[in-house]
């Protein structure tokens, strides 16, 4: 009850301010008829004006402000993909048997359409290939995200993510990977099945990135092209990478 009894005192001020409006009114005027009318009328209009106020204006406000922490987001995406993402993509990538393939249905094009990003995300979703053990580095890649462990700690600090499911996934994902190869102080001799189960990770974090890779390089087509020119030219699954435009 302590709960409410503030807004109910802040009610009961409210209707008492205007029971004592209402009565001044009928002091002055003496027209009980015409307090009636105007307080029907009132009374009629109060559901559209809820609706408009409440339904309406509060959710284009709310998808205003979701439009806006988005943006950020993608700011935030993209430091990930810099410091962290590309490295990952493109080294992980050499440990598929199909590498050849997942490169080539992955590799982005400047004139890809929605209908070219949405296959690829298909595709994505199709890949039962799985990464050999014996291709990956994995104490190189231990390294490196050790390396990076107090950047993705800083990324899961945002507040903002709870706004794009999807990306704090692939966060976590990758500071899981990080924590199981930093628990083990050595990586060679692993049992097989240990072996699988890290595989296993990497696959997760590898699955992660490329879908949120594929939106990201998407969203940047649309409302960004000069970024998005750059990704074309550093697109980790092209053979030979160069910023120089040629």
């Amino acid at each position: 009850m302590k709960r409410y009894s503030k807004f109910i005192l802040v009610a009961c001020a409210f209707i008492g301010v205007s029971a004592l409006l209402y009565f001044v009114h009928y002091t002055i005027f003496h027209d009980m008829h015409h307090i009636f009318i105007y307080m029907v009328g009132d009374l009629a209009f109060l559901p559209v004006e809820v609706f408009l106020v409440v339904i309406v204006i509060e959710r284009v406000l709310a998808r205003r402000e979701k439009q806006a922490i988005m943006e950020k987001l993608n700011m935030v995406i993209g430091a990930f993909f810099s410091e962290v993402g590309t490295h990952l993509l493109r080294n992980i990538l050499t440990s598929f048997g199909k590498s050849n393939e997942i490169a080539s249905e992955l590799n982005i094009k400047s004139n890809w359409a929605h209908a070219d990003f949405k296959a690829a995300m298909a595709y994505v979703d199709s890949i039962e290939d799985k990464p050999d053990s014996k291709k990956l580095n994995l104490d190189e890649l231990k390294t490196f995200l050790v390396q990076k462990r107090f950047f993705l700690l800083g990324l899961l600090e945002n507040p903002n993510l709870l706004e794009h499911e999807s990306f704090t996934d692939l966060l976590w994902a990758t500071f899981h990977l990080a924590e199981e190869l930093e628990a083990r102080q050595s990586l060679e001799d692993l049992p097989d099945s240990d072996l699988q189960h890290i595989i296993g990770d990497v696959q997760r974090v590898y699955r992660c990135l490329t879908v949120e890779w594929l939106s990201y390089t998407e969203h940047l087509k649309l409302h960004y092209p000069y970024l998005f020119s750059l990704i074309v030219r550093m697109n980790p699954f092209q053979e030979h990478i160069s910023p120089v435009v040629s």
